[in-house]
C-alpha cells in the first residue's frame, strides 16, 4: 500500500512539474523593448503624409483679411456639413476622391497629401477670392482595436501621429494574455486588405513604416499559447493544490479497492 501511494505522489509530482513547465512563458514574450541594451543610435522612423482616400472626412478652413469672405465660406461650410452628434465641421471625400465645396463645385483631393490639397482648393478659389489661405486637416479618425486588450472598440484620435503603442493605450493596453510578439495590423491598401505581423518586443519597430497607425486601421491582438504562472491564476499555490488533491484522490481509490 505503500508503495502505490508513493507512486501515486511521484505522479502527482511530475503532473504538477508538466503543469508548471506548459504553464511558463518566456519574459521575452511578456516584456516590450527586448533588445533595448542592445541599440546605439537613435532610429529614424521613415514616416510619410497619409494621402487623402475616399470616403476621408477634411476639415476646411477659409483664412482670409476680408470678413465677408470668411462669413460666406466658412458660414456655408457649417450650414451644409455641421455634425449635430458630436459638433465636428468637415467634407466628405466621395468615391472618386471629390469634395462638393460651396461655389465652387467638386474638387478632386484623392490621393493628395493635406498640404497639397489646401494648394488646389486656393487655386479653385482665386477666381472668387484672391489672397486666401486654406487649412486642411483629418477629421474623425478612428482606429479598431481588438483581441486580448482590456477594452476592445473602435476609438477616435486627433493626432497626426499616432504609433502602435498609442493605439493599444487607447484599449486600456494588453491583458495578461496578449502575446506582445504576435500584434496583427489590418489595413486597407487600394483595392486590397493587408495583414501585418508586428512584434513589439522588438525595439527596431520605431524604425519601421507600420509603427505609425492610419485612420481605419485594425489592430488585433493574439492572445498567448501558455499562460505565465507569474499571473494569479496560474501560481505555485494552484500547482501544489493540484497535486495535493491528486494524491488524495488516490489514496481513497487505492483504501476502497483493497
Amino acid at each position: 500500500m505503500k508503495k502505490i501511494i508513493i507512486k501515486g505522489i511521484r505522479a502527482g509530482f511530475f503532473l504538477g512539474l508538466l503543469l508548471y513547465v506548459t504553464s511558463c512563458v518566456p519574459t521575452s514574450q511578456l516584456s516590450y523593448f527586448n533588445d533595448i541594451d542592445a541599440l546605439g543610435k537613435p532610429l529614424v522612423n521613415p514616416k510619410i503624409q497619409k494621402t487623402i482616400l475616399p470616403f476621408d472626412r477634411l476639415y476646411i478652413r477659409i483664412l482670409s483679411i476680408d470678413p465677408q469672405t470668411r462669413e460666406i465660406f466658412n458660414f456655408a461650410e457649417e450650414i451644409r456639413y455641421s455634425d449635430s452628434g458630436n459638433s465636428v465641421l468637415g467634407y466628405m471625400v466621395d468615391e472618386a476622391g471629390n469634395i462638393d465645396f460651396p461655389f465652387v463645385g467638386k474638387i478632386n483631393v484623392g490621393s493628395l497629401t493635406l498640404s497639397d490639397a489646401a494648394k488646389k482648393i486656393q487655386t479653385a478659389l482665386n477666381d472668387y477670392v484672391p489672397n486666401t489661405t486654406i487649412l486642411v486637416k483629418f477629421i474623425d479618425n478612428q482606429i479598431s482595436v481588438l483581441g486580448e486588450v482590456q477594452r476592445q472598440g473602435v476609438y477616435s484620435f486627433t493626432q497626426d501621429k499616432l504609433n502602435i503603442y498609442e493605439a493599444l493605450a487607447l484599449g486600456g493596453g494588453l491583458t495578461r494574455y496578449g502575446n506582445r510578439q504576435n500584434v496583427i495590423l489590418i489595413r486597407q491598401e487600394g483595392e486590397k486588405i493587408m495583414h501585418h505581423k508586428l512584434n513589439l518586443s522588438d525595439s527596431r519597430i520605431a524604425s519601421k513604416d507600420l509603427y505609425y497607425v492610419l485612420p481605419n486601421d485594425v489592430v488585433v491582438v493574439e492572445p498567448l499559447k501558455s499562460i505565465s504562472t507569474s499571473y494569479p491564476n496560474v501560481t505555485y499555490q494552484s500547482v501544489l493544490s493540484s497535486i495535493t488533491t491528486l494524491v488524495a484522490i488516490l489514496v481513497l481509490y487505492f483504501q476502497v479497492t483493497q
